[in-house]
């Protein structure tokens, strides 16, 4: 979609001009007045969203740096790890990390309906990447944020593109939900499937065959595989960079290999490559025998092998999983596989047609984003 805008009479300004940077902070008793925290791993990429959340009376254990409390209708943007592109608007009041600045438009020079969007936009992507400090622990200064310039139309304009933009914005959400209610399903189909078939219960270390070939750089293969690759409960992993980068030993990925992930395993990431490339050691690369890889792959991603791998792992920052612990999962080996494996793929067509339809309606509106930002 191009839709041309004469930014003749548009106004230039920097970020500082149109948003102002809250610090309101309780360090005594912020955790005592409001329940729900929000991490960076709440924040889903790309999206403006606040979908998940901790919670005290949940349970949930806030950590001592979360201090800083957000309003309802202001942007949340984490300095850490800016090129991740987590930037949320708030839906509710809450607590957040000191890290993540908390951002207040100012009416009047820029509509709150308005500004949102160039948080998502690629310039402001580009020039808070371009900022980033910090090896071990890379992040942004609000005085590098804060001097983003772009240019706005009048107010009158700004309402007339935030309209367009947020009714493509509940198109997209509308589509996310049709494939989140796809997922479920297709997770309980299996499950019934499953439960219906006859076959033997063999532990996954008696149809996994570990695969250990190791690549050293330089690497021939030019495809590298890390875990910020693979989305979590994708079947299939399309991103890669590049091996060059990868200056420590590798993992060998040869297309077709089940590849499962062991960092972290509540974050459920499991595919079947689609094509070679080194990896990273967080990886775990497998044949199997007696089943298919397509088969197992199901089940890796079933909510009750995420749930034992979860309950197992070691390790708290970072918790982990082995080869012997995903060995100790049992699975059905059933009698009729090719039967079950072709009643998935009606499920999974329904499934990828939905998803490339949401594709297709973010691509038009990061287009439509980027004309205007």
């Amino acid at each position: 979609m191009d839709l041309k805008f004469d930014k003749s009479n548009w106004k230039k300004v920097v970020l500082d001009d149109v948003v102002t940077k809250i610090e309101e902070n309780d360090r005594e008793n912020a955790h005592k007045r409001f329940d729900r925290f929000l991490k960076v791993e709440h924040m889903d990429a790309e999206s403006l969203h606040i979908k998940r959340w901790a919670s005290q009376e949940q349970g949930d254990e806030i950590n001592p740096t979360f201090f800083k409390i957000f309003r309802k209708g202001q942007m949340l943007f984490p300095t850490r790890n800016p090129h991740l592109r987590r930037t949320v608007l708030a839906s509710f009041d809450g607590i957040c990390g000191e890290k993540t600045l908390t951002l207040q438009p100012n009416e009047e020079f820029i509509l709150p309906e308005f500004i949102p969007f160039l948080f998502h936009s690629e310039g402001f992507y580009a020039h808070t990447t371009s900022s980033i400090i910090g090896s071990t622990n890379p992040h942004c200064r609000w005085r590098d944020v804060a001097s983003y310039e772009f240019l706005i139309p009048r107010k009158e304009q700004q309402a007339e593109i935030a309209e367009l933009l947020w009714a493509m914005e509940e198109v997209i959400e509308s589509e996310v939900k049709l494939l989140n209610s796809l997922d479920i399903y297709r997770k309980s189909f299996f499950s019934d499937l499953i439960n219906s078939s006859t076959g033997r219960v063999s532990p996954l270390s008696e149809l996994l065959i570990p695969k250990k070939s190791k690549s050293k750089p330089p690497h021939e293969n030019e495809k590298y595989i890390g875990l910020e690759h693979v989305i979590s409960g994708e079947y299939e992993c399309t991103e890669f960079g590049s091996s060059g980068k990868a200056l420590t030993q590798c993992n060998l990925v040869e297309s077709g290999d089940l590849c499962y992930s062991k960092l972290r395993p509540y974050l459920d990431k499991a595919f079947i490559a689609s094509f070679d490339a080194v990896s990273t050691t967080e990886l775990l690369i497998y044949d199997t025998k007696d089943v298919t890889k397509k088969y197992v792959l199901f089940h890796l991603h079933s909510d009750e092998f995420v749930h034992f791998v979860s309950g197992k792992g070691f390790g708290t920052k970072m918790p982990r999983v082995s080869h012997k612990i995903i060995g100790e999962y049992e699975i059905k080996v059933p009698t009729n596989e090719h039967e079950i494996l072709d009643k998935m793929e009606t499920v999974m067509g329904a499934y990828k047609s939905a998803k490339a339809k949401l594709i297709r309606s973010k691509t038009l509106q990061k287009s439509l984003i980027n004309q205007v930002f």
